[in-house]
């Protein structure tokens, strides 16, 4: 019994042995993908590595663009600004402006009579007033600088 029992362990010790050696060339080949993964994986870091460098240069030209730009805009912003106050002020001297001619006009109208028996000449004296006040105008307007 001796030697079947003896024979019984040692069969047995095989069988492990042999089912450690099938797992050692089990875990050889895992190791080996395993470096080979290890080599593209390297690869593909120095590849991100290399877009993350490209794409911090490109950042950085991007913010110089931007300040350039922002200060460029802000520039033009004021000037526009300023363009717009001076537009509006023009535009207020030109109201009055037409205001005033549009008054002179109407001093300059002859008045019309009721009576179609002869046609009203305006009196010499009010078209010589109107002539004043359009000169005087006038000279107002060049004394500012607003001469056309």
């Amino acid at each position: 019994m001796n030697h079947s029992l003896g024979m019984a362990i040692e069969t047995l010790v095989a069988i492990l042995l042999m089912l450690t050696i099938g797992y050692c060339i089990l875990l050889n080949k895992r190791l080996t993908r395993l470096k080979a993964d290890e080599h593209s994986l390297k690869a593909v870091i120095a590849e991100l590595i290399t877009a993350t460098e490209i794409a911090e240069r490109a950042i950085g030209g991007l913010k110089l663009a931007v300040r350039d730009v922002n200060e460029n805009l802000g520039s033009q912003l004021a000037a526009a600004t300023q363009m717009s106050d001076q537009l509006y002020k023009q535009l207020g001297e030109a109201d009055n402006v037409v205001r005033r001619l549009s008054k002179i006009a109407i001093a300059a109208r002859p008045v019309a009579s009721p009576e179609p028996v002869a046609v009203p000449v305006a009196k010499p004296s009010s078209a010589k007033a109107v002539a004043a006040a359009a000169e005087a105008f006038s000279e107002r307007r060049r004394s500012n600088g607003l001469a056309a």
